[in-house]
This record gives C-alpha cells, sequence and structure tokens, in this order.
C-alpha cells in the first residue's frame, strides 16, 4: 500500500516547492534584464568607437561622386577596448560596399536600419563571426561633409565576445549563489515553524496513543489549536459512541447470561423429569414446548434490543409513510386478533412521512400491537390511529386491558419488567422505548378510565409521537 506524506512533509512541499518556482522565474527574469543592461552598454561602447571613426573621415565629390578617405590609426581603438582578452575591428565603406579603410576581411553590412532605434544616430548592431570568433558587429551609416564634397560613409566596428562572455558567467554566478542562500534561508525557517505548528498534532497523537485500550473517555486538550478542535471534538464524539457501543455490549451480554440462564435450568430439569419418566410423555413435551418458545422469544427480543442500538449509530435511514407500515404490520397480526375475536379498527387520517429505518417503525409498531392483543379481553374493543399534528406524527394503540399499576409504572420501560413474568420477557416495551428515542420521539402508557380522573381504568392508551419528515426540509 503507497505511504501517505505526513502533514509535514505536505507543508513543506506546498511552501517550497511555489518559491522555488518563484525564485527560478524570479532568477531568469533578472538574469535577462542584467544581460539585457550588459548588452546595451558595450554597444554604447561599440557605437562610440564608429562615431570617433567617423570623424575621422574627408570626403571629395558629392553624392554619388564622393570619394571617401579615411586614416584611422588603430590606436584610436585602444581607447575602447575594456582589456586585452577583446579585440575591436572595423571596416569603412562606401554605400555600394566599396572598401575604403580598415580590415578586409570584416564581411559588408547588408541590413538595414531599424525603424524606431535606441539611438539618435543611423546605427544596426547584430552578432557574426569573425576569423573564427563571434562578435558583436555596429553599424553606423555617418554622413561625411567637407569643403570639397559630400557623401555617406559605412562604419563597422566589430567586437570579439570574451569580456561579455566572462560579465555574463560572473552574474550568473553570482546570482545563482544569492538565490541559493535565500532559498536555504526560507527553507530553515520553513522547517522550523512547520515543525513549532505541527507540534501540538503530534502531542495530541502521542497522547491518544499512551491511552488505555479500553480508555474512551474525552479528550482532554485545552491547548489545541483553533484549527484541531473540529478533529479532536469528532474525535471524542465518535469515542463517545464507541463507549456507549461497549457499555450496550457488556449490559447485553450481562443480561443475556442472566436471563437465559434460567429457561435453561428449566428446560434442562424438564428433560431429566421426562427421562426418569415423572410426569406423562404427553405433559412433559407440552412442558419443554412451552419453555423452549419463551426463550426462542426471549432471545428474538433481545436480539432485537442490540439491533435497535445497532441501527442507532446507522444515519441510513429514508422517509417512510407510517400509516402504511401499520397496516402492513395489523395485516400480519391478524390471525391474533381473530384468535381472540377482537372488535379492531384502524384509522390513517392522512399520510404522514417519519424518517426512519423501516425495521425500527416495524419492530415498534409490531410490539405495540402485539402487547395490546395480549391484555386486551376476548371480544373486547382495540383501535389503532395514525394522525398528524403538524410537526408531530402520533401513533395510538387503545385496548381495553386492566392497564398498568402504580408500582409497575415506576420500571415499565426497562427491561426484564414484564407485568407478568410467566407470559412475557418484560423486553418489549424496552425495545418501543429504545425505537421512540432513537427516532428522536416521545412514547407514554397512560391508563384510561369511565371518566376523566375516574379511578376505574377500562384500558390502556399506547401513544408514540415522532418527528413528521418534510420533503423540502
Amino acid at each position: 500500500m503507497k505511504k501517505a506524506l505526513s502533514l509535514r512533509a505536505r507543508l513543506l512541499f506546498g511552501i517550497l516547492a511555489p518559491v522555488a518556482l518563484f525564485i527560478v522565474i524570479n532568477s531568469v527574469s533578472l538574469y535577462r534584464q542584467s544581460l539585457a543592461a550588459a548588452t546595451t552598454a558595450y554597444d554604447r561602447t561599440l557605437l562610440a568607437s564608429a562615431k570617433t571613426i567617423g570623424e575621422q573621415l574627408d570626403v571629395e565629390g558629392y553624392d554619388e561622386a564622393a570619394r571617401l578617405r579615411a586614416i584611422v590609426p588603430y590606436s584610436a581603438l585602444e581607447a575602447f577596448e575594456a582589456d586585452n582578452r577583446s579585440r575591436l575591428f572595423y571596416r569603412v565603406s562606401a554605400l555600394d560596399g566599396e572598401m575604403v579603410s580598415g580590415f578586409a576581411e570584416l564581411p559588408f553590412w547588408r541590413g538595414q536600419i531599424p525603424d524606431r532605434g535606441a539611438y539618435s544616430a543611423l546605427v544596426d548592431f547584430y552578432d557574426a563571426r569573425f576569423r573564427n570568433q563571434p562578435v558583436r558587429v555596429a553599424v553606423l551609416l555617418q554622413p561625411v561633409a567637407s569643403a570639397k564634397g559630400r557623401g555617406m560613409a559605412v562604419v563597422q566596428v566589430a567586437e570579439t565576445l570574451e569580456l561579455r562572455e566572462t560579465l555574463v558567467r560572473k552574474l550568473l554566478t553570482d546570482m545563482l549563489w544569492r538565490q541559493l542562500l535565500l532559498m536555504g534561508v526560507i527553507a530553515l525557517v520553513t522547517v522550523l515553524v512547520v515543525q513549532r505548528a505541527t507540534r501540538p498534532v503530534r502531542e495530541l497523537g502521542e497522547a491518544i496513543e499512551k491511552r488505555a485500550a479500553d480508555d474512551l473517555s474525552p479528550i482532554d486538550a485545552p491547548d489545541a489549536p483553533r484549527e484541531l478542535r473540529p478533529l479532536v471534538d469528532a474525535t471524542t464524539e465518535v469515542m463517545g459512541r464507541l463507549q456507549r457501543l461497549l457499555d450496550h455490549q457488556k449490559r447485553f451480554v450481562r443480561d443475556s447470561a442472566h436471563q437465559l440462564r434460567t429457561p435453561l435450568a428449566v428446560l434442562k430439569a424438564q428433560v431429566q423429569s421426562a427421562r426418569r419418566g415423572d410426569v406423562a410423555p404427553e405433559q412433559a413435551l407440552s412442558e419443554i414446548s412451552q419453555t423452549v418458545e419463551r426463550a426462542t422469544t426471549l432471545a428474538n427480543q433481545m436480539l432485537s434490543l442490540a439491533k435497535v442500538e445497532q441501527l442507532r449509530q446507522q444515519p441510513e435511514s429514508v422517509p417512510l409513510e407510517l400509516g402504511e407500515v401499520v397496516r402492513q404490520i395489523a395485516l400480519d397480526l391478524s390471525p391474533l386478533i381473530a384468535d381472540k375475536a377482537l372488535d379492531f379498527e384502524l384509522a390513517v387520517d392522512q399520510p404522514v412521512t417519519v424518517r426512519a429505518h423501516r425495521w425500527m417503525l416495524q419492530e415498534l409498531t409490531r410490539n405495540l400491537l402485539h402487547n395490546a392483543i395480549k391484555q386486551s379481553p376476548r371480544g373486547g374493543a382495540l383501535s389503532v390511529t395514525v394522525r398528524s399534528t403538524g410537526d408531530e406524527a402520533v401513533l395510538t394503540v387503545r385496548d381495553e386491558g386492566p392497564g398498568i399499576s402504580a408500582e409497575l409504572r415506576q420500571r415499565l420501560f426497562a427491561p426484564f419488567s414484564a407485568g407478568d413474568t410467566g407470559s412475557g420477557s418484560g423486553l418489549g416495551l424496552a425495545i418501543c422505548r429504545e425505537i421512540v428515542l432513537a427516532l428522536g420521539g416521545r412514547i407514554s402508557l397512560d391508563n384510561r378510565g369511565v371518566q376523566e380522573n375516574s379511578a376505574q381504568v377500562v384500558g390502556l392508551d399506547a401513544v408514540v409521537r415522532l418527528p413528521v419528515y418534510h420533503h423540502n426540509s
């Protein structure tokens, strides 16, 4: 698996890479500007030497008949030679290329004067080779006038490039050293700043790493930078959820071991009694069957309670129509309703949508309706209504059972607190409460009297209120 870059490496790369790119671009730009300035300075020297030669020309005749004369000693050019590494060569010609003075090997200029030159003189500069050496050439069109004539001379002055190349290398070397030094200083400062900035991250990681495996207490990092607070808060929240899951798992294992031990012990005793022949085989099988059924119901409800906690941690709920779910569960339990000849009524005022896991709504409705069927007297009335109060969906299950005693109400929603221990595990209402809380709702069980505030109980109302899901929310 490819190893991910550390935060420090990403910060260093993210800072130094743009800085290095900027320094390279800036160095190239500065180098070109310096080179252009040096070239301009040396070209001016060439132009000055050409003007010096042009001032020493004489002419006889006018225009096409003009005859140029030049007496230019080489010593006149020595003043323009910066040192003995560079050499100057010149050539004076007529406009038609006729040689007047200078070095005949120097090729005659065939170019054009720029339309908008940098100098007031008619001058052109170009690069060429002379005597197998690269040279820089200045060409000056010099008007020549005298008492005996008037004409135009072409003065060419060529300079070898040793001095220019030396200057270019010096400029480049000095610039590279400065830029490398600047890059080193920036890199050092960046490393120190990044090292200091990431220290809280490393300290936080070390603190979490030193924790015990079962330590899921909130992270105490009051000095953490503001940018780390979301990470610390999110980690603390995750650890809190893990702690709740572990607590639930421990409680589930403890309750499972305690609650399943009794039916298994009873089942073992019933099997041993049947093998000894203490009771008739048919009676023994009936007792074993009842014990197995109670144990199966208990195991299923305990698994349902564990599943509620699992789904609580999963946000993948969907909008569901509550009345449709209630109809489906009522249809599933219709054999039980018919078996007790109950006068059943289902009323759904209008479609009411809630956001939930389908299994949660099904399990909630199944437990409430199953309890109501079990507590209702034979031939009694049982009604289920679904309505909306605007922001709440209200599910009401009304039976004509004995209601809830004051003693049982104190521990009504606690696990394993069935009113009739012989007929249930006491987990049904606990499952309902956990589901309602997971969905952000409320549940209540209220005795119904003959009249308001009457002590005579004629039934029980189980009322569940859930947030309504609005499509534009």
